[in-house]
């Protein structure tokens, strides 16, 4: 970056001011190229949902060359002697495939969608002492399914987007709601909770995600769903295409939520949930991890609902922090859910 910017100063303007998680994320990308060269099939919906991704950054064809010329300045520099004209020509070459792939999917999501939608902000509230409920209304409408994840920019850290899943199914009104705990450190979700506001105007990117989704059409299989803290808004927006299905047809599949948090306070939706488990399809078992006075359920989320009883029939909706989903996984394989059948956003 620091090559690409002395050589273009242009570009500086579109990437944030801090560059640590772009970092990472550029290691990532290039780690999950690097380890894949040898079946470079099996990296291209990454590479596709990259160059797509790429267009909320006003980034264009032209980009690509500069990024390619400082990635190649970047290895010759640490590389020294052993940086040949052989390894020279074949990093320039997988380049130029990588390049190839993210443009070509960028034009073609050019032809159906836009960059971003704008969207104002309709009402915010504190629903805890940790957790912000936000209503959006997107100005166009705004295409996606339950249970995907909506990357988003707020006016207060511009150029920072951060991926929110909204917390119900597509509706008439078209309104979005998101569910939002700060975490430590974090630039954009403590300015979400603390400073957003009735009236501002965000920005949303093209939905992203298939595991936490269901078919609108045909059966559905049994569920468990293992949520922690705001890890239940994708599960949610689940639950509410669930609920229409059945007010609609009288059918719906069996379904077993199990939402943690760390205080009973940021259960925080628990009154809506609670409600909800009086219809013959849902259950709900609020867990709680750090208040030994809390009258219910006790302990880590997943270690709860693994032991509560036999899922190996059920499929499993897993949502929470990247720890959270690990152990969720691991104590699930424990008691013989398939890992197949364990669906998660990777």
């Amino acid at each position: 970056y620091s090559h690409l910017f002395l050589s273009h100063p242009e570009v500086r303007s579109m990437f944030p001011i801090q560059m640590t998680a772009q970092r990472e994320k550029l290691v990532a990308a290039l780690g999950a190229v690097v380890s894949n060269v040898e079946s470079l099939d099996d990296v291209v919906p990454l590479l596709e949902q990259l160059g797509r991704d790429h267009r909320r950054f006003d980034v264009v064809s032209e980009h690509y060359g500069a990024v390619g010329a400082s990635l190649l300045a970047t290895l010759k520099r640490f590389l020294g002697t052993s940086w040949t004209p052989e390894l020279a020509d074949t990093w320039a070459q997988a380049y130029g495939v990588v390049a190839k792939v993210m443009v070509a999917a960028a034009e073609q999501h050019e032809d159906v969608a836009p960059a971003w939608w704008e969207a104002d902000v309709v009402r915010v509230e504190r629903r805890s002492v940790e957790v912000a409920v936000i209503e959006v209304e997107p100005r166009e409408p705004f295409p996606y399914r339950a249970g995907q994840s909506v990357a988003v920019e707020i006016p207060q850290r511009p150029r920072y987007w951060r991926y929110y899943s909204p917390a119900n199914a597509p509706n008439k009104s078209g309104q979005l709601q998101f569910h939002v705990q700060p975490i430590a450190g974090g630039l954009v979700s403590t300015a979400v909770v603390r400073r957003l506001g009735q009236g501002d105007t965000i920005k949303l990117a093209a939905p992203v995600g298939e595991q936490l989704t269901l078919p609108e059409d045909g059966p559905l299989p049994d569920l468990l769903m293992v949520a922690g803290g705001t890890g239940l808004a994708p599960l949610r927006a689940v639950l509410e295409q669930i609920d229409r299905r059945w007010e609609a047809t009288g059918s719906a599949p069996q379904v077993h939520l199990f939402h943690g948090s760390r205080m009973p306070w940021n259960l925080y939706d628990h009154e809506h949930l609670s409600a909800l488990a009086h219809k013959p399809w849902f259950d709900y078992t609020p867990v709680v991890s750090e208040d030994r006075t809390y009258y219910g359920a006790q302990g880590l989320v997943a270690t709860v609902a693994a032991k509560a009883g036999d899922w190996s029939q059920r499929t499993a909706m897993v949502c929470g922090s990247p720890g959270m989903v690990r152990h969720a996984v691991r104590e699930l394989q424990a008691v013989g859910v398939p890992a197949h059948s364990i669906r998660r956003e990777q």
